[in-house]
């Protein structure tokens, strides 16, 4: 399924009440005033009353409220932030991190390397409102979310929001959804009693979701000290701008089940956002399995994995270390060169699970030296020149970056390349349309799943399948058999 951008197609998406398009764009209803997400059950308006908008932040802007039947702020994502590689793509996944509530418009504007004049204007005239507009929307959401799903005071819930006081989170609320923070708790017909600090939260996804794929992946690379994975779960320790929290995911009903505990409790939306990254959970899977379906042993690998995610990430510093440490070394091997790592300088932090770590900083690990770092002498270098750069400065890297930027950014440094740079994009960037040619495992699986049978064969047979190579990946992972975890570690080129 294709995102739908025509009025024709959008309004047929709303006759239908098709749950598929939740998230993708709002419609908003002139005679009524309210804005409503495509699956609302209530009656279909007459075209000439619709105007539909992509995001909720331009319903917003327009003057219409959110609708108090269908609760458009509690959709999955647009997976178009993933699927885009322009500008205001790379702007929303900054803004989901907190980049804006942070930084403010300036810090944003210079990540993405615009005048804050330019980037408001391209994205008010691509999104229909400026970076202002989609921060305060994105803060809505996170509250309607915290009024909802915990019992946590209303104080505590504008703060965790990011709002800057509870009076500008009383007003907001007010304006978008039409009733009290009080009066949305309310309706919601109250939750479970709060803990100091505590989250639980379910996460909606899109099905189908292969939730136990994401988990057997983490679980297969969980780092000693910093990772729990399991077969129903997932957990760990995490910094956050406003200091160490732990989170844990597992499969619900309806969605992720996320139960957390964070020291501030404004990093709470950018928990959220790192956590829907990390699982995948704004992906359109109907529209991917389709696509891939289109090849004969891609529907086979489909109907065997219907749903399947690319993991993402919680830090792309952090990620860019591990794909290092893990180039031509087997999964397992690389798990107990960064369990030692995080061992030697990982902050200690104490947690529902017990005594754990952080995962260590780029500038922790400058201060062991080339000779304390894991692996061969070249490898050791480049890992200690990446996280030197990092610490200083020098290099950057995040949720925004342009994907041919990032690469060329990193190709520079000796003993990175197609494959290290590949897998950060799918993994920090969200690129649905990485191939990895260069991995020895996906190569297996797409000679045993009679896919293709080197590296030319399979770039040629997988051209049709853009842009959704990254899920092919993910496919051919599963089909070399070694995901979930095998009995014997894969040795793969690179891996992480």
């Amino acid at each position: 399924m294709q995102p739908a951008t025509g009025f024709d197609e959008r309004y047929r998406a709303i006759q239908t009440r098709d749950r598929r398009f939740d998230g993708q764009f709002v419609t908003a209803v002139r005679s009524t005033g309210i804005y409503c997400r495509p699956s609302c059950p209530a009656r279909t308006p007459k075209p000439a009353n619709v105007t539909f908008f992509a995001t909720s932040a331009a319903a917003h802007q327009a003057g219409y409220r959110a609708c108090k039947r269908c609760l458009p702020e509690s959709t999955p994502g647009t997976p178009a932030w993933n699927l885009r590689g322009d500008v205001a793509a790379r702007a929303m996944r900054l803004i989901a991190d907190g980049v804006v509530d942070r930084e403010g418009v300036p810090g944003l504007a210079s990540r993405l390397g615009y005048s804050t004049r330019h980037l408001t204007r391209l994205l008010t005239e691509q999104l229909g409102a400026g970076p202002l507009a989609l921060s305060r929307a994105h803060r809505a959401q996170t509250a309607r979310t915290l009024l909802t799903s915990t019992a946590l005071p209303i104080g505590d819930v504008a703060y965790a929001s990011g709002f800057a006081s509870v009076r500008q989170f009383n007003d907001t609320v007010g304006e978008i959804f039409d009733l009290t923070p009080t009066e949305l708790r309310t309706r919601a017909g109250g939750a479970a009693a709060a803990t100091s600090g505590a989250i639980d939260l379910v996460l909606p996804v899109r099905p189908p979701h292969d939730a136990a794929w994401v988990l057997a992946w983490l679980a297969r690379r969980a780092v000693p000290g910093v990772e729990v994975g399991i077969a129903s779960a997932y957990a760990r320790a995490v910094g956050l701008p406003g200091g160490p929290a732990w989170f844990r995911v597992s499969p619900g009903a309806t969605g992720l089940r996320l139960t957390a505990r964070l020291t501030a409790m404004r990093d709470l939306p950018t928990l959220v956002a790192r956590v829907r990254r990390l699982f995948d959970l704004d992906a359109d899977p109907v529209g991917i399995d389709s696509a891939l379906s289109a090849d004969p042993v891609g529907a086979v690998l489909v109907a065997a994995r219907p749903g399947i995610r690319v993991p993402g990430s919680v830090d792309p510093a952090e990620m860019l270390v591990r794909a290092v440490v893990g180039q031509q070394v087997s999964v397992t091997a690389a798990r107990t060169a960064l369990g030692r790592l995080a061992e030697r300088v990982g902050t200690p932090v104490q947690t529902e699970m017990g005594p754990t770590r952080l995962f260590p900083t780029p500038a922790q690990i400058v201060t062991l030296g080339a000779e304390a770092l894991p692996g061969p002498r070249s490898r050791r270098e480049t890992l200690l020149a990446v996280c030197r750069d990092l610490a200083d400065g020098t290099l950057s890297l995040d949720v925004g970056d342009d994907t041919a930027e990032q690469a060329q950014r990193l190709s520079t440094y000796r003993g990175i390349g197609p494959w290290t740079t590949g897998y950060l994009a799918m993994r920090v960037l969200g690129d649905p349309d990485v191939l990895l040619t260069g991995d020895l495992a996906v190569r297996r699986g797409a000679q045993v799943s009679g896919f293709a049978s080197d590296a030319p064969a399979l770039l040629t047979r997988a051209a049709a399948l853009t842009p959704w190579r990254s899920y092919l990946s993910m496919h051919l992972w599963a089909a070399a058999g070694s995901e979930p975890p095998a009995a014997q570690p894969v040795r793969v080129e690179e891996s992480s």
